[in-house]
This record gives structure tokens, sequence and C-alpha cells, in this order.
């Protein structure tokens, strides 16, 4: 235990929130002020679907009839009628053979790299896919060889090096990146793949139930040439869990070789009764993510106009880039102040001298918050 050290500079403080009255509020009960109410910048709920009442009813009256927990893995007794019925709904939804439930995005993701690389291997992953991807290709073994971000160019000449080895090659991309809010090009990433014959994984994380038609992600026009996407229930979906999607083939494969399927509790048949429900209202609302798109671009074009620092994102993630840390923590202090949580990201999330406040656009912001934000954004120092 001697050995451990942290690093006294990026210690990250947890604080504990529970819900306002507002569906964009929060209450932050570790503070001391009288008034803690504060606007919640920066959530993932991106419909508001973890505070829906439909949604949260249908995860109550599952609880009364399969309980609160699983209790075991799928492999056991924690197989409940409710995860095949998610499953066959998303199988439709996203015209995939097979989908495969996961507790939590990050072990999907793991699973989904197990499923499609090995010592052999050679992953070639953009340089900013997500924490959970690399921790798969760690887990596998494999040769990670990364290409810049977005740069086609880059990923075929990666693609030529490694080819003649005759390994197999797997690609890794999101179809909309967490921290830069940048969409991939992904027809162009797909042509790519065919044209050499490797494997494609598609992250969707961040895209589904917002981008690509009628919210199905941006992989579902592409999915006859994708290997395999994963995506989760906890942001759009306002859930937990997590999913892989893929050809019948691959996913019973999964099934039979996956420790990270098969040595796991079950996802809560609560949470997926929730995710069914936010599956069936995101798909009775269709503009919901096109009308969140909208608001988005409007969030970005103010903010543009009140700051000096530069302001990535291409949809309903936003990062205002401020570079030092010291003074991304003092921005993110200026807007706890004001009222409004937009956290902090620094390194290793991030590369150094990209530190950055990210904003979470969702649909229950109004422009009278936006207002309010760029106002206060205006008066940072």
């Amino acid at each position: 235990m001697n050995k451990i050290k942290i690093p006294k500079n990026r210690l990250r403080k947890l604080q504990t929130f529970t819900l306002g009255q507002k569906p964009y509020e929060l209450q932050n009960i570790n503070s001391d002020k009288i008034n803690n109410k504060i606007i919640d910048l920066c959530s993932n709920d991106y419909f508001g679907l973890s505070r829906d009442n439909d949604v949260i009813k249908a995860s109550y009256k599952t609880s009364l009839s399969e309980g609160l927990g699983s209790g075991s893995s799928r492999f056991i007794t924690g197989s409940r009628p409710i995860h095949k019925l998610l499953e066959t709904h998303l199988e439709g939804w996203l015209k995939k053979e097979k989908v495969l439930l996961f507790p939590s995005g990050f072990q999907a993701n793991i699973a989904a790299v197990q499923g499609l690389a090995n010592r052999s291997s050679i992953v070639i992953a953009d340089k900013f896919i997500h924490n959970s991807l690399l921790v798969g290709v760690k887990a596998t073994g494999s040769k990670l060889v990364r290409f810049a971000h977005n740069d086609l160019k880059d990923l075929e000449n990666k693609i030529l090096k490694f080819k003649v080895t005759q390994n197999s090659i797997l690609i890794i991309v999101e179809s909309l990146y967490s921290m830069e809010g940048s969409i991939a090009p992904l027809k162009a990433i797909v042509e790519i793949c065919k044209k050499y014959n490797v494997e494609l994984l598609v992250d969707e994380a961040h895209a589904l139930g917002i981008l690509g038609p009628d919210g199905k992600g941006l992989s579902f026009d592409l999915s006859d040439d994708i290997t395999m996407i994963t995506g989760t229930f906890g942001k759009s979906f306002g859930s937990g869990g997590a999913f892989i999607a893929c050809n019948s083939q691959i996913g019973e494969y999964l099934i039979q070789t996956s420790g990270a399927f098969r040595y796991t509790t079950a996802l809560s048949p609560a949470l997926a009764a929730g995710a069914l429900k936010s599956l069936q209202i995101i798909k009775s609302n269709k503009t919901w993510g096109i009308n969140l798109l909208s608001a988005s671009k409007k969030w970005k074009k103010e903010i543009v106009r009140n700051i000096s620092f530069p302001v990535r994102g291409d949809c309903q993630i936003l990062s205002i880039i401020t570079g030092q840390e010291e003074q991304t923590i003092l921005l993110q202090k200026h807007l706890e102040k004001n009222g409004f949580l937009a956290i902090a990201i620094r390194p290793p999330t991030v590369p150094e001298n990209e530190s950055r406040i990210r904003l979470t656009i969702r649909r229950d912001l109004n422009l009278g918050i936006l207002k309010e934000f760029t106002s206060v954004l205006k008066a940072f120092k």
C-alpha cells in the first residue's frame, strides 16, 4: 500500500446530489448554502427520461413482480422475461439479429472488444475512444495502434502498415465522441473497412435516441457493414445498463465465451423495464432528437458570442476549451457560485493543455436558462 501515490494536483471531489423540483434542477446536499439548488448542465440524461413518470412506473411495476435485482447471472437464475423482451425490441428497432444486455456500458465495451480481438489481433482505434474500450483492448493482449481523431487518411495508412502482417485487424470508433462532441465520418470509415476487409466496432452510446434516422444511431443505415455496435441505457434512455448488437453468430459466440456476460449478475429487471419504456417513448417522439440538435446549435452560437475560449461540439455535447487546469477549475467554481453545475474535465480524461468545461444540452433546458448562463459566462474574468 505504501507504493500507492495519488497525484495531489488532480484530486477529484465526490459531490452528492438529490433531485430538485424542476426537471433540470439538482440539490447539492453537501452545500452549506441556504439555497443549494443548481441547474444541471452536465448530465447525460438528454431527454429527461430518468424522471419520466411512465418510465418510473414501468420500473416499479417490474420490481414488484420480478424483484429489484436479478440475483445471479443470466446462466443461473438471472434471465427474466423483461430481459428477452428488451433484447427483442432492440433487435427489431436496430435491425440487428442479436442483442445482448449488460449491467453497464463499461462492461459491454470490454466484452465487445474481447469478442472481436485476441492476442494475435491488431486493434486500430481513434485517438479519442472511451477508456472502457481501451481497457477491453488491454484485456485481450492485442497490439493497440491509435489513429488521429477522425483522420481517414491516417486510418487507412495504419491499416496498410499492418495489413501485411496477416494478423486480424479490428477498427474501433465512436459515432459521437463523449468529450469532443464530434461526429465520426462513419460512412467513409465503413468504406475503408470494406476495402481492406477488416472488422469494425462502433460505440453508439451518446448518439442513440438523437442521431440517425428516428434516433437509431449513425450506424443504422450502415449496420450490414458494421461488425458490432454497443449502446447504453444510461444516457438518452434515462435508465441503466447497456447492450451489444451484432449478427446471430457473433451473439452466440459471446453467450458461450464472454466472461463479461457469463460471470456477472444480470441487469436489474427494473432497469431493463425502464429502458424498454424509454425505447417506446423515443419511438413515439421521433422529433425529439432533431429538436435537441437545433437547440444545441443555438446554445453553441450564444456561448461563442459571450466567451473568448474556443467551443467544440457538433451536437448536444459542447466543450468550452479553457486549456489550463487551474483556469478550468476557476470557471467551474464561478458557474457553481452562480447556480450552474458544469464540471471541469481535466487530464488524463482529456489531453494535456486541453482542459475544458463540458456541457450537455437536454430537451428540458429552455432559452431562458441559456440567456442566464451566457450572462454568467460573460462575467467570468
